[in-house]
């Protein structure tokens, strides 16, 4: 089996390849100063890009899990989910309520994919 790892440091890589699946870690914002939806965006821009270098896109995600430290940012969260997905391709998908290893961030999402061949 072919595994490969991309955006590796020592203690996680950024995303794995194997078997036909992308697994990308859990995505945070790099513009923590912003409101949820703009983070939400911003993260899924991070997504786009890992996808792309893994030969997948988000008309291929499988599964979604979603953490938010604060459950009233679901909404603006959602409208930028909503304005993102793949038409008719919307993932299997938790969201769940979770402390943030920083107080900045409102979102952080996770996700796995199937690799376009």
């Amino acid at each position: 089996m072919d595994i490969r790892y991309l955006g590796t440091s020592k203690r996680y890589s950024e995303a794995v390849m194997a078997n036909g699946l992308v697994f990308l870690s859990g995505m945070v914002p790099e513009n923590p100063e912003a409101d949820a939806k703009a983070q939400t965006e911003n993260v899924l821009a991070q997504i786009d890009s890992w996808l792309a270098q893994c030969q997948s896109d988000k008309a291929h995600i499988l599964e979604a899990t979603i953490y938010l430290p604060d459950m009233n940012d679901y909404a603006a969260m959602n409208e930028a989910w909503d304005a993102w997905t793949a038409p008719e391709r919307a993932p299997a998908r938790a969201c769940v309520e979770a402390k943030l290893a920083s107080p900045d961030w409102k979102v952080e999402i996770k996700i796995t994919a199937l690799q376009i061949k």
